[in-house]
């Protein structure tokens, strides 16, 4: 069957449709996404404006049009920290579910954690051991480690690249104190989760999920993404931490020409360096490899497991309005 992800995050939203069933690899079929950062929407008192929304649901609605368009039999439709943190992200919620019929799930950080775990379990089986994974999105950093499919201890904090970008390096290049400030806000912010999640133990394997680690993977020297998701990719320490140093003293436009680095991540891609750096080496892991998946192959993977137990599900009620409507 074929389901479709509708994935609203800090830095873009997102639409990945794939085929899928239980038991096999879920293969892409189409994507549909654009860059919306919900935060930068922000007025004083944390409430997303009424210009976000719009852009928002001009996005969903273009989703819904996708999916149907494609024969989507079924959408998970979720968001993270952009409107979980938002002061009226439930009046924000019910407005999409009343304008589109589209209701978006949003995750806690813990929950967004443990799927994100659960779709690194799922990519290197249960021969991998005792797994910590690390997960750098642009509104917050996640900490998870187990042994079995989902994990014994999942943490989220407030350490997103773009979050911290904004927050923390406003010049371009950014100087040398802000920098050193933002060294010790992270290491402050990750002692406590790390100091928990190591009470578990040592792991057989660290891996790092999502687009910040892809890229510094590529950055310093990994295959990039055209080799296909089955080679190894692995991040060295000691290469993060020189290219930490080159980062810092590079423009986002001088970053934008550097393998793997997209023009929309280039300003916040020395943000997601430290924190990953500033993590590797409070874990004191020297070598970390690379998941081609994370939070939406995750919450893909639930999904066919409960369709295991549940049996095929209908169209969600506005793919098939929408089909009704073209005559499909």
């Amino acid at each position: 069957m074929r389901l479709g992800v509708l994935d609203i995050g800090s830095n873009t939203v997102h639409l990945l449709l794939v085929d899928a069933r239980p038991g096999a690899n879920p293969v892409p079929y189409a994507s549909h996404k654009r860059p919306l950062s919900l935060v930068k929407y922000l007025d004083a008192e944390g409430n997303i404006s009424d210009e976000g929304q719009h852009e928002l649901i001009e996005f969903i609605l273009e989703a819904w049009e996708f999916a149907a368009k494609h024969q989507a039999k079924d959408l998970l439709a979720f968001c993270t920290s952009a409107i979980r943190e938002s002061t009226n992200g439930a009046a924000v919620l019910a407005r999409v579910q009343h304008e589109t019929t589209i209701r978006l799930t949003e995750l806690t950080g813990e929950e967004e954690s443990a799927m994100t775990f659960f779709a690194v379990r799922r990519w290197h089986g249960w021969g991998a051991g005792t797994i910590l994974n690390l997960d750098i999105g642009g509104g917050s950093f996640e900490i998870s480690q187990g042994s079995n499919e989902l994990p014994e201890q999942a943490h989220s904090v407030p350490l997103g690249a773009g979050r911290l970008t904004r927050e923390w390096l406003a010049e371009d290049p950014p100087t040398a104190k802000s920098i050193k400030r933002l060294r010790k806000h992270i290491k402050e912010t990750l002692r406590e989760p790390i100091a928990a999640t190591q009470t578990l133990g040592a792991p057989n394997i660290v891996t790092g999920s999502s687009k910040t680690f892809r890229a510094l993977a590529r950055i310093t020297g990994a295959a990039p993404s055209s080799m296909g998701p089955y080679v190894r990719r692995e991040l060295h320490l000691s290469d993060l931490g020189l290219w930490s140093q080159r980062l810092s003293a590079m423009s986002s436009a001088d970053r934008m020409h550097l393998p793997g680095v997209s023009a929309a991540r280039a300003q916040q891609v020395l943000a997601g360096a430290l924190v990953a750096q500033t993590a590797l080496e409070m874990f004191k892991v020297p070598t970390m490899v690379v998941s081609p998946w994370a939070l939406r192959e995750g919450l893909i993977l639930r999904r066919l497991d409960q369709l295991v137990f549940d049996g095929p599900l209908d169209p969600p009620a506005h793919v098939g309005k929408l089909r009704n409507s073209e005559g499909k």
